[in-house]
């Protein structure tokens, strides 16, 4: 398959231990990758450009990371990817379809949830996180986002917040305007298996209901990021 017409864009913190997976997956297969770094303490910007990718300094947080990155983009088409995030199998083919219909260029895709756990505990969080995205049209972003750059840039692109620029993006696209692919993006389970499985998920509810509710991301991250 030839290279893909995409800048994969991955905003990164202290990601050394799960980036090499993701990195190693998109090399060859997008034309370009960019590093949003926000910071990192760690061999994260080593490991990039060990990986021949672009590396850009960003400040600390998804929204104004992923920003700074879809800013340095290049190619007509965007994935957001998160650092701890790999594409599975047949997402190449999914994405190289996607972007092949003209139609698409004024709507954007995401992927499904997977996480690389066997416990069945995992399992139970795929269904709800599928169900999520079928009935109440909500990927989240480590799900991945594909989406042609003229309709990011005309959206206005991922608000610099710490938390939530994901939800706030696919708000203004629209369920309308979402497809979902034929194809896995495996997260890892880390969060889940440190805080506990219910105890993860319930956070991520309650960040969302407090979104929805109009508490600011600031807050939100302070909540996302507590630890147990």
């Amino acid at each position: 398959m030839s290279v893909l017409p995409v800048s994969a864009i991955i905003p990164t913190l202290n990601a050394a231990a799960s980036l090499p997976a993701t990195l190693a997956a998109l090399r060859g297969a997008v034309t370009e990758i960019i590093i949003a770094d926000g910071g990192s303490s760690d061999a994260t910007r080593e490991i990039a450009q060990a990986f021949g990718t672009q590396v850009i300094s960003a400040p600390r947080g998804r929204g104004p990371q992923l920003r700074a990155a879809a800013e340095a983009a290049t190619q007509p088409w965007l994935l957001a990817i998160h650092a701890d995030t790999r594409p599975g199998a047949g997402w190449q083919e999914a994405v190289a379809g996607f972007i092949a219909q003209p139609e698409n260029r004024t709507k954007a895709a995401h992927f499904r949830f997977a996480l690389d756990d066997a416990a069945p505990e995992a399992r139970r969080l795929e269904a709800m996180v599928a169900w999520r995205c079928r009935w109440l049209g909500l990927p989240y972003g480590d799900q991945g986002l594909l989406i042609a750059r003229d309709f990011y840039q005309a959206l206005g692109g991922y608000e610099p917040i710490q938390l939530m620029e994901d939800v706030a993006l696919i708000r203004r696209i629209g369920r309308k305007n979402l497809v979902a692919l034929p194809a896995a993006f495996l997260t890892s389970a880390e969060k889940w298996q440190r805080d506990g499985w219910y105890a993860r998920s319930a956070r991520n509810l309650f960040c969302l209901s407090l979104w929805f509710a109009g508490v600011s991301p600031e807050r939100i991250a302070r909540v996302y990021t507590r630890r147990p």
